[in-house]
């Protein structure tokens, strides 16, 4: 076979590393843009806080030509060192970033894994117990279950730390952590980590020893709500029935969740815009922590006016202006970088607001019209991804409540009448039925589609159960009680 040689020519689009770099910090929401502007500033130390107010005269100087072979005199200082108004004016232009900010309060508590080691310390353990304890206890998720197998943390011991142990040693250690507070971690699934808190409260009552059988024997019978073979097994009431699966459910499913750091549980949502209602009209600002002032040092450009000054550049003088000059840029394309990211948060946010206006005038969920990323893609002449990027991990304050900007997004379906809604108005139909029906006979998919049809959506039942699995309501059977 003949080797053949053509050429191609192809049209292709690639990101420029400033164009990443503002897509990657349309991502961050104002709770991480703090962090992510100081470590820049650390990196970077010809990025500083602060207005640059002072001219420069520099500017009009001619850069020196250090590198032979190239033409680098199209090099402006002043370039560097710009620091124009944004084109829009906000109500937090003109305020620092720590006024009128919300606070986000953290506690210096222990983390889930550090309080139970603290409870571990109180054991009588060897020293190589206590590591392989300490890596059992490293191993539980944020619920406080044990997911990994035996097995895989016996050769990590072995691996990593050089201990070597078996699965029935590990097995041994496990059942002292599972007699560790809250009852229940440590568990391999739900059904053990159920067991060890129901284990604990027995007491010689009969309803907490039934609830106790039930767990152990028939587990599958009761998360599947088949409770008329759990009676027949049993031989007991239905009343008996019910105060044992009550029992039951005062148990914890995620004991690991009474053990998180304070610190989480105490941290607030930071909204990214705030929008107000002033004699019947909206106001949209950004937050004061998404319009930094930053400016390019003066220190930095100082020292490239002096290298540049000299009569004939040495290598090391040419390195340095280099080195310099890459850091100056790198600093004024980050202070564009936070320039557009404002200009982009403000402008997706005030075209949401104009579409979904009298939702934030009332507050009424029923006046939420259909609105999907490309409805705003195009009012704001910007690719649906960067619109995606904005509404991700984002809130705003409302007259209502904060919300996340994805709550806005809802697709259109027709009525009988031929008007366009939002299928979040028939979520929130479905969601009022399930919560109003009757528990011993609630409503199968079926039966809420027919409740829809009433109401004048023409929705498929299988349409209705995407919805209701979206809403993270389970079917008809596991919702069913005595």
């Amino acid at each position: 076979m003949a080797l053949k040689q053509s050429l191609s020519q192809k049209l292709e689009q690639r990101l420029s590393p400033q164009q990443i770099q503002l897509m990657k910090l349309l991502q961050v929401p104002t709770m991480e843009l703090d962090a992510r502007i100081k470590q820049e500033i650390e990196e970077n130390p010809a990025l500083e806080e602060g207005k640059d107010e002072v001219e420069d005269d520099f500017s009009n100087e001619q850069d020196t030509d250090f590198d032979e072979g190239g033409d680098d005199n199209d090099f402006d200082i002043n370039d560097y060192i710009s620091d124009d108004e944004p084109a829009y004016k906000t109500k937090t232009s003109n305020k620092g970033k720590d006024d009128d900010e919300t606070s986000i309060p953290l506690s210096s508590g222990s983390s889930f894994q550090e309080r139970l080691k603290e409870q571990l310390h109180l054991r009588d353990l060897s020293e190589d117990d206590y590591m392989i304890a300490e890596t059992l206890i490293g191993n539980l998720d944020d619920a406080g279950y044990l997911e990994r197998d035996l097995e895989a943390i016996v050769d990590d011991l072995a691996f990593s730390q050089n201990i070597m142990t078996t699965e029935e040693e590990l097995e041994k250690l496990l059942e002292i952590i599972q007699d560790l507070d809250p009852a229940g971690v440590g568990a391999r699934n739900l059904q053990e980590c159920l067991l060890l808190q129901i284990n604990r409260r027995q007491n010689g009552d009969i309803t907490r020893y039934t609830a106790k059988k039930i767990l152990e024997d028939h587990f599958e019978e009761f998360t599947k709500k088949h409770y008329n073979k759990i009676l027949k097994k049993l031989e007991i009431s239905d009343d008996d029935l019910k105060a044992a699966i009550d029992e039951i459910i005062r148990l914890n499913p995620k004991p690991g969740g009474s053990l998180k750091s304070s610190s989480k549980s105490l941290e607030q949502v930071t909204p990214d815009f705030i929008i107000t209602e002033l004699d019947g009209k909206l106001e949209l600002a950004l937050h004061g922590r998404n319009a930094p002032d930053l400016k390019v040092s003066r220190s930095y450009e100082k020292m490239l006016r002096n290298i540049s000054e000299g009569a004939k550049l040495t290598k090391s003088d040419k390195e340095a202006v280099t080195f310099v000059k890459q850091k100056l840029d790198s600093a004024k394309w980050f202070i564009d970088a936070i320039k557009q990211r404002q200009n982009t948060l403000y402008s997706t946010m005030h075209a949401i607001m104009n579409y979904q206006y009298q939702y934030f005038l009332t507050g009424d969920e029923t006046e939420l019209k259909p609105m999907i990323l490309k409805d705003i893609a195009e009012i704001v002449n910007l690719d649906i991804s960067t619109i995606s990027r904005v509404a991700n991990s984002k809130y705003v304050q409302t007259p209502y409540g904060v919300k996340l900007l994805k709550y806005f997004f809802s697709e259109s379906l027709s009525t009988d009448s031929g008007e366009e809604v939002s299928t979040r108005e028939v979520k929130s139909i479905l969601s009022d039925a399930v919560k109003n029906e009757e528990k011993r006979k609630p409503l199968t998919d079926e039966k809420l589609a027919k409740l829809l049809k009433e109401k004048g959506y023409n929705i498929a039942r299988r349409t209705v159960a995407k919805y209701r699995e979206q809403l993270n309501i389970p079917v008809a059977r596991l919702r069913k009680e005595l």
